[in-house]
This record gives structure tokens, C-alpha cells and sequence, in this order.
């Protein structure tokens, strides 16, 4: 697709602005009641159909329902957090299929996804009960201490991954270039992980002023730590729309880099699969997921699972929406498996 892929979302209406506040107050506050479904009986709230948003067109597949109640019986955590040797909820998804959020340090999520007295260093453990892939964007502003890697390894179960996003020196202040020593370090640094099986793709996310510059991508991708044997998988996500086109996504496929699949409220990335190994979606929409959209996702995702790695990362911020959207796409993933 080419760089006219790219789109703004359409603003709303005089009338749906009038109300945009009144609107999500009363969503939020029902989005609420119904994720608490997780750990009491409560039965979730049906939204009329007068207050359903009006949505335009994006990448992927869109319904006008409402974000989806915490799927049942999915594998839920007594009040203690469970431990990364027990048999986690997402056991039964197919291997290639890495779903969960940017992040999993949010108190916020109490009661809705972590038990009400969970303590904050039992998080990761029991958040990798629940998913079995996270984004750190720690890496972003500073690399993670040898302990810390340590620590994040014992906390999760074989077949756990995770992703890490780059250091801004790397893709901010440096813009890709004269980084092939900033990149070894990044890659050496996340070693344990590798060694570990459990390291997912490494996110290149450049900033929305940065104009495409297909030799200066195409030199950054030939840095030795990112073609030796063992070189990690990456991924770009580009936030200007010159990015979208031949030439850049020829350079992706000679390298094996992924096109990152991005959306939130303001844009979206054109769905190109430029690496043979591995996909990477980000899907960060305020307000999560519907649980058609959900289904959709899930039979969508499962396909190109049989071509590839797929990384699928939700929103993460101050509410759990995306938590509960990652643990309900698992377990939907997890079902279609099982009719197989």
C-alpha cells in the first residue's frame, strides 16, 4: 500500500462532540462494573444503542459494539497471584500467537485485572499468568540493569517473550544514525533473553517529524548486531506517512524488519508484511475493544500465525482495558485452536 494509506480519523459530529464527555464518563464508569465481573459474580451492564460511537474505517476489521465483558473461566487467578511455574491461562494458544500489553507496572488495575492485595513486585508474575507476551518501554529512557533482566526471567514461564522498545538515543536523538555501537550494546544487554527463549521482537519507533530516508534505514539495518547469527528480530514503527511506500518496504524484506501495524485515535499504519518470520501490531485505540472485534482479531491473527510469529501488544495506560482485551483474545485464540 502506499503512502496515502495513511489517514487522519474523521472528527465527530457537532452533535456526538456536544455529548463526548458526558458519554465517556458514563462508558467509563460501566466499562468499569463490568471488568470487576472478573472477580465477582456481577452480571455487565447492557449499553443502549443510542450511546454506540459512530467509528470510521481503519486497518482492521471495526464493529460499532461495545468493549467486551472479562471472558469467563478463562483460566482466573485465586486472590493470590499465581506462580510462574503453575500452568499458565494461555497454555492451550497456538505457539506462534504473543499477545498482551506495553506494560505491566499499573496499581490501576486493581480490582479489574490484579487482585485487590496483590503486592506490586508479584505483578509481572501473575501478569504472565494472564498473557503470554509483554512491550517494555523502560528500554526506552535507560537499559535495564543484569538484575532487573534477571528478575523479569524468573517471573515468567517458558514460553513467555518479551519485547523491548529502543532507546530514544538510538531512533530520537540519533535518528538511525552513527548508532551500529548503541544497538550492540542494546542487543548485548538483552543476551539473557535470548539465551532464555524469550525474547520477542525489538521495536524501532521513530518520532512523527522523522521523513523517510530509505539509505539511512537501509544503512541502520546493516549494523553486525542486527545481522550475526543470532541477531533478534526487529520491527519499525514509522509515524510519517513518507514512510509508506515501496522502496522503504523493500528494504524491511532484504533485512527480514517487520512494518509495524500500528493504530490509535489519530492513525494508522498501512497493513504490509515486510518480514517472513514475524509480524508486530500495536493496537492502541482509547477505550478497547469490542468483543466482536475481539473474534475478529483472533480469527485474523490465528491465520497469519500459520505463515509467521505474531505480536499483538494493546494499550496499556491507566485503566485495564487492554489487559482484559489481551486476556479475552487469548482465550479466543486458545478456543479456535482447540476445534482444530
Amino acid at each position: 500500500m502506499e503512502g496515502g494509506a495513511w489517514q487522519k480519523r474523521q472528527a465527530p459530529d457537532a452533535i456526538i462532540s456536544k455529548y463526548t464527555a458526558a458519554i465517556v464518563q458514563w462508558q467509563n464508569a460501566a466499562l468499569w462494573q463490568r471488568m470487576s465481573w472478573v472477580r465477582t459474580p456481577l452480571a455487565a451492564p447492557n449499553i443502549p444503542s443510542q450511546f454506540s460511537s459512530r467509528r470510521t474505517s481503519s486497518t482492521l476489521p471495526r464493529t460499532n459494539q461495545t468493549a467486551p465483558s472479562p471472558p469467563l473461566g478463562f483460566s482466573q487467578a485465586p486472590a493470590g497471584a499465581q506462580t510462574a511455574a503453575s500452568n499458565p491461562g494461555w497454555s492451550a494458544v497456538p505457539a506462534a500467537i504473543h499477545a498482551g500489553t506495553s506494560g505491566w507496572a499499573y496499581a490501576q488495575w486493581k480490582p479489574a485485572f490484579y487482585p485487590e492485595k496483590l503486592p506490586q513486585k508479584k505483578f509481572l508474575e501473575y501478569y504472565a499468568s494472564q498473557m503470554n507476551s509483554v512491550e517494555v518501554n523502560y528500554t526506552f529512557r535507560a537499559f535495564p540493569t543484569p538484575a532487573m533482566v534477571e528478575n523479569w526471567l524468573a517471573a515468567t514461564p517458558a514460553g513467555f517473550r518479551f519485547s523491548f522498545k529502543a532507546p530514544q538515543r538510538i531512533t530520537h536523538i540519533g535518528r538511525l544514525r552513527n548508532c551500529h555501537e548503541a544497538v550492540e550494546r542494546f542487543v548485548s544487554v538483552l543476551e539473557p533473553m535470548r539465551a532464555a527463549a524469550k525474547l520477542g521482537p525489538l521495536l524501532f519507533q521513530l518520532p512523527p517529524n522523522f521523513k523517510a530516508d530509505a539509505a539511512q534505514l537501509g544503512d541502520f539495518l546493516a549494523a553486525p548486531a542486527l545481522v550475526a547469527p543470532n541477531a533478534p528480530m526487529v520491527a519499525f514503527e514509522f509515524r510519517h506517512a513518507s514512510w509508506f511506500r515501496e522502496e522503504i518496504y523493500a528494504v524491511l524484506r532484504a533485512r527480514n524488519a517487520a512494518l509495524c501495524i500500528a493504530e490509535s485515535d489519530d492513525l494508522r499504519t498501512p497493513e504490509v508484511q515486510t518480514a517472513r518470520t514475524h509480524a508486530c501490531y500495536r493496537l492502541r485505540r482509547s477505550g478497547g475493544y469490542s468483543a466482536e472485534e475481539i473474534e475478529a482479531f483472533a480469527d485474523r491473527f490465528t491465520a497469519l500465525a500459520g505463515e509467521r510469529e505474531v505480536y499483538i501488544y494493546f494499550k496499556h495506560e491507566d485503566e485495564p482495558s487492554g489487559a482484559l482485551n489481551a486476556v479475552a483474545f487469548l482465550e479466543a485464540c486458545a478456543k479456535r485452536a482447540g476445534k482444530r
